[in-house]
């Protein structure tokens, strides 16, 4: 029936009591497929990690900056890693590490959650927020 049809005969599933075969062209079926993956491919979203890199003593304007661009990335569907970096002395005043980043979650609150809790990694404590 193939032959008369001028298409090939495709095996589909040859475990099955009894195989099934399949009449179709097969160059175009391995032509869809894989035009079906290209699609697939391109619509599929790779999430990164972006890093914020903070300290204990930052000001109001530079903390503005930094949550403008933490916004960005998590419209875009990223991950935002925030690091808070201590030198010195801020080792012994870790709370005021802890409260920017309290700040950051309440104010990142609406379109982020947190992933990962703020906790300490050697002299940085690392928060990780992904999108809602």
């Amino acid at each position: 029936m193939a032959a008369d049809a001028g298409l090939d005969l495709v095996e589909i599933a040859p475990n099955a009591d009894p195989p099934v075969c399949k009449i179709l062209d097969f160059g175009k079926y391995k032509y869809e497929d894989k035009r079906r993956r290209t699609r697939a491919r391109k619509k599929q979203k790779v999430i990164e990690v972006k890093e914020i890199k903070l300290r204990p003593s930052i000001d109001d304007h530079d903390y503005d900056v930094k949550k403008k661009s933490m916004f960005k990335f998590i419209d875009e569907g990223d991950k935002v890693k925030v690091t808070m970096r201590f030198r010195g002395r801020e080792l012994a005043h870790q709370d005021l590490g802890m409260n920017v980043l309290m700040r950051v979650r309440d104010d990142l609150d609406e379109i982020a959650k947190v992933e990962q809790f703020p906790r300490m990694e050697g002299r940085q404590m690392i928060m990780v927020l992904s999108p809602k």
